[in-house]
């Protein structure tokens, strides 16, 4: 038998609130991430490794720069037919923007009749995992489903912030009921702290889905919704499947690293998950070549640390050091430095996420802290020290301590 002609496209509309002020000025699939990639890059990496190579990016708020990122970065040979095309909100059903993601794929259902796949991949664009969707969509074509859903455990005390997966004990790769971000829910039998979440990835055929958004569009009670109605209306049907996200093995996966998977829509999970990258032995592993992250051209100068003296040292340790940074006499430790940042004598910088070309003067202090691209920190002034002070200067200050600090802010002492 042939391969089915795939087709897959990512819902990038996300406008990313509970990340602000990280998304001001930016899509949250365009928000940077680990020195040198933005969000979207882990979704786009994951299909192109899967060697699904005609993808459409669904656009909506602020997307100029997501938009000359996938320009820049996601350019496929056009010899052979292949693409990574965004596509912004064009009101082809009607004088509305996107009504929510099922709506999205609805009013560019016109690319999916051009195209005209046997399957159609469905993905987020603002978490950060590996996964071989080939895996999923061969398990799904043997199931004999018409619409899978790809879930992972997840603690209970989440279960509020993601659609909640029901599989049929009689028949575990069937989905028998879905809920929607509920406020109470019972955990799994073989583990009560646990319930299964839906990852936002899904895969479908495509003529079943075109039905699926047809009877979307004309429902008037829908909130058109891929969680809360599109996998409902399989789930009714009885052709709703359940793939685990346990079953996925993708090449160089180590124990530690092989289940990972972090949905990064707050500042604490943003910060946490940067923390993932730099252990020792890193719980989210970018280096590995075999299911590559990718992330385009880097056109920075490699990294340079300078001053050796005594009291004077210019280092990094257990912290991640993309090109064009310079540490200059500075001490680093616990941190993410992003292509450009400056640090300058007798500054420290621990537990802290440095996006592009911040600026840290002498005797500056940062600590637990994420600074947005073109912060500069002035001389002897101190960023996540005092926790009353950050705040009464203006700047978030997350749950657990995180200050945050907007684009282009000048930091005084």
């Amino acid at each position: 038998m042939s391969a089915p002609k795939v087709l897959a496209i990512v819902l990038a509309g996300g406008e990313g609130k509970r990340l602000m002020p990280l998304t001001a000025a930016r899509a949250k699939p365009a928000v940077p991430f680990g020195g040198t990639y933005r969000l979207i890059d882990f979704a786009l990496s994951n299909l192109v490794n899967s060697h699904y190579l005609h993808v459409v990016v669904l656009t909506q708020y602020k997307s100029h720069s997501l938009d000359r990122h996938i320009a820049r970065t996601w350019r496929m040979s056009p010899l052979l037919g292949n693409y990574v095309v965004p596509v912004p909100a064009q009101q082809r059903r009607g004088p509305h923007w996107y009504l929510g993601s099922a709506d999205a794929i609805y009013q560019t259902v016109n690319i999916i009749e051009d195209e005209r796949p046997d399957i159609v991949v469905i993905v987020g664009a603002d978490h950060v995992y590996r996964m071989d969707f080939s895996q999923m969509v061969d398990a799904h074509v043997a199931s004999g489903a018409e619409f899978s859903v790809a879930g992972i455990r997840q603690p209970i005390d989440l279960a509020d912030q993601f659609g909640i997966i029901d599989v049929d004990k009689a028949q575990p790769d069937r989905v028998r009921a879905f809920l929607e971000k509920p406020k109470e829910i019972e955990g799994l039998a073989d583990a009560p702290d646990q319930i299964l979440a839906s990852m936002g990835n899904y895969v479908a055929n495509a003529d079943a889905l075109l039905e699926a958004l047809v009877a979307d569009a004309e429902d008037p009670g829908s909130k058109h919704d891929m969680g809360g109605d599109i996998v409902p209306y399989f789930v009714n049907k009885g052709t709703c499947g359940f793939y685990d996200f346990v079953d996925n093995d993708v090449p160089g996966s180590t124990d530690r690293d092989r289940d990972y998977w972090r949905d990064v829509g707050t500042l604490d999970s943003y910060f946490d998950a940067h923390m993932d990258l730099i252990a020792v032995q890193p719980i989210f592993n970018v280096y590995n070549d075999l299911w590559p992250v990718h992330q385009g051209l880097i056109t920075h100068p490699p990294a340079k640390f300078i001053h050796s003296e005594e009291g004077r040292l210019g280092h990094a340790a257990d912290s991640i050091v993309s090109p064009g940074v310079i540490v200059s006499g500075a001490t680093v430790t616990g941190s993410v430095l992003s292509p450009g940042v400056r640090l300058h004598s007798w500054s420290t910088v621990s537990d802290s996420v440095l996006l592009d070309d911040v600026v840290i003067n002498r005797h500056a202090q940062v600590h637990r802290a994420i600074l947005d691209k073109n912060v500069v920190i002035e001389e002897g002034a101190r960023i996540g020290i005092d926790r009353e002070s950050d705040i009464a200067r203006g700047y978030t200050v997350t749950e657990s301590g995180i200050t945050v600090v907007a684009k282009n802010t000048v930091v005084t002492a």
